[in-house]
């Protein structure tokens, strides 16, 4: 498995991790025993990288990863998770990154992971009403009292990243980041790339619009949350179905697979990207983990660049009732 450095920690990462939330019921049902059996097969072909929040599920996710890394499995695990997002009484979203929230948050993620330190501490969503340089100096104060080993943000922009890096080392930036949205990526990049942080690419399959596997609406289960986001209705729909079929194409010609095509252009982007598509699907995982054999030329770069340039991704990344909360 190959390994990049996360930023200047001296943590080191499986290019390509696993992204858990699909094993909390977000794109339809899941079960608990066949997550787990994933994660296991994740760790025995050397992805390391396992990407958990507590919101996933509302603590649901922690839990079922911290039953995963029991009998002897934490040893080849980095734990990596997040905290920020809320949800009221009233049952409505929203971000808290309060000092003392901090604080509470990574307790509470500790005892549902079975674990005494988390590798990776994440600010999952930036709060517009507690200063970032507040909510990295508690970040700082776990990492100091040995509960963290190191730090990153989610879904901030180069300036909170500026700001946030002051405080204490960001090791990584975790950003959606795809051919389908390209633009935040590459400027988050473009900041990470000077600071030496490690840019985390999410959702790099396009929540699996870039597998290929998506035709239309009839190809996601009733109650799947891809159902509320733009990209996945309608027109938008459309325009981004045909322009899989352009990469399609070129993966034919490639001989992988559209989804081990678009892994490759992201992995190709430097040693300073790392991606965490997710799955809840010992298949799907093996093929995404093929995608690290997938060479692409300078040339192919270019072709895939242009196949799907800046700003071609039809339709916002979530509802718009989300979109007020990234890239902050």
């Amino acid at each position: 498995m190959e390994k990049r450095k996360l930023g200047r920690s001296p943590i080191e990462v499986s290019a390509v991790g696993l992204g858990l939330m699909s094993m909390s019921g977000v794109y339809g049902n899941a079960n608990d025993d066949e997550s787990i059996g994933v994660i296991h097969h994740a760790l025995e072909r050397g992805v390391n990288h396992l990407d958990s929040s507590d919101m996933y599920g509302w603590g649901h996710n922690e839990t079922l990863l911290g039953r995963a890394l029991k009998g002897g499995w934490r040893d080849k695990a980095l734990v990596v998770t997040k905290f920020g997002q809320v949800k009221g009484a009233d049952g409505k979203q929203g971000v808290d990154s309060r000092p003392e929230y901090v604080m509470q948050a990574c307790e509470a993620s500790l005892k549902r992971l079975g674990v005494d330190v988390i590798d990776v501490y994440y600010q999952h969503r930036v709060d517009p009403n507690v200063p970032i340089e507040d909510t990295v100096g508690a970040m700082k104060r776990l990492v100091e009292q040995g509960k963290v080993r190191a730090l990153g943000l989610s879904e901030a922009r180069p300036e909170t990243i500026r700001k946030a890096h002051k405080v204490h080392p960001i090791a990584a930036v975790q950003n959606e980041f795809s051919l389908l949205y390209r633009k935040e990526g590459e400027e988050t990049l473009r900041a990470t790339r000077e600071l030496g942080i490690t840019l985390v690419a999410y959702a790099p399959l396009g929540r699996s619009l870039l597998t290929g596997s998506v035709h239309g609406k009839q190809d996601l289960p009733e109650g799947d949350r891809r159902l509320q986001h733009p990209r996945f209705q309608g027109e938008n729909l459309d325009k981004n179905v045909e322009l899989v079929a352009k990469l399609e194409a070129m993966a034919t010609q490639k001989g992988c697979t559209p989804a081990q095509l678009v892994l490759a252009w992201v992995l190709a982007q430097g040693k300073d990207v790392v991606a965490i598509p997710g799955t809840k699907r010992k298949q799907r995982l093996d093929e995404n983990l093929a995608a690290l054999n997938v060479k692409l030329s300078e040339s192919d770069l270019n072709r895939i660049s242009d196949a799907a340039p800046v700003g071609a991704g039809a339709g916002a990344r979530y509802p718009a009732e989300n979109m007020k909360r990234v890239y902050l």
